[in-house]
């Protein structure tokens, strides 16, 4: 399924690298699937996606003019799309009208806040801001993009398929008996836990950050009072 996986780490070593790999192949479940990762030792932080050829994320990484904000972004944005292109180009920007790219500029030019709020779909995203050395991930208002998420004393791990996780990190192939039992009386798992032990689901509407390999901010952008 198309998506995303990543690790993010105080320190990159080999044995992440071959994890990162791993956890993309799990996803790449047809030929035709376009592929990759990106690793920046500097801020810890390891990449991989999937998509369709010729998708709306078709273009991954995205970066900047400058090279110095990236994004990886999965899923769909359904906005203004002329409006937008029309005032990033006035600016300066270089984005396709035809995919992705012109959503780092979105950030670049209003800042994480108001860039999360323009969004509108279903989405998962990374973003690696060099500048300040940080890394923000964020989903769709409600999570219907799902983001499954483990955390250990060594590194953070997601992906967009929960068997990534399961594939590089054995100790989680066990059954999570409460979530179990939910799914069979709710025909769900409830509180973002899931099916598995120590696998949770990114919360909807998140954005959290990691500066120098640590969650600093678990945060969300938005409230559905808000609406």
């Amino acid at each position: 399924m198309p998506g995303l996986a990543g690790i993010i780490t105080t320190s990159f070593n080999e044995a992440h690298r071959a994890a990162l790999h791993q956890m993309v192949k799990c996803m790449e479940h047809e030929s035709f699937y376009v592929s990759g990762t990106y690793i920046n030792d500097q801020i810890g932080a390891g990449i991989g996606w999937v998509c369709h050829k010729g998708a709306f994320s078709d273009c991954l990484p995205i970066w900047n003019e400058r090279r110095d904000l990236c994004l990886f972004f999965t899923g769909e944005h359904f906005g203004e799309h002329l409006s937008e292109l029309a005032e990033l180009r006035a600016k300066g920007h270089q984005c396709d009208a035809l995919n992705a790219s012109r959503l780092v500029h979105l950030y670049e030019e209003h800042g994480l806040e108001s860039f999360l709020l323009k969004l509108n779909g279903w989405f998962s995203g990374v973003l690696l801001d060099l500048r300040d050395r940080k890394v923000v991930l964020f989903n769709d208002r409600y999570g219907f993009n799902r983001v499954y998420c483990h955390e250990d004393r060594d590194a953070f791990y997601f992906a967009s398929e929960a068997k990534s996780l399961l594939k590089v990190l054995p100790k989680l192939r066990r059954l999570d008996t409460r979530g179990l039992a939910e799914f069979f009386s709710c025909g769900c798992v409830l509180q973002n836990r899931t099916l598995f032990s120590e696998i949770s689901l990114l919360p909807g509407g998140s954005k959290w950050l990691f500066s120098h390999g640590h969650a600093v901010s678990r945060a969300s952008y938005f409230r559905p009072e808000m609406w």
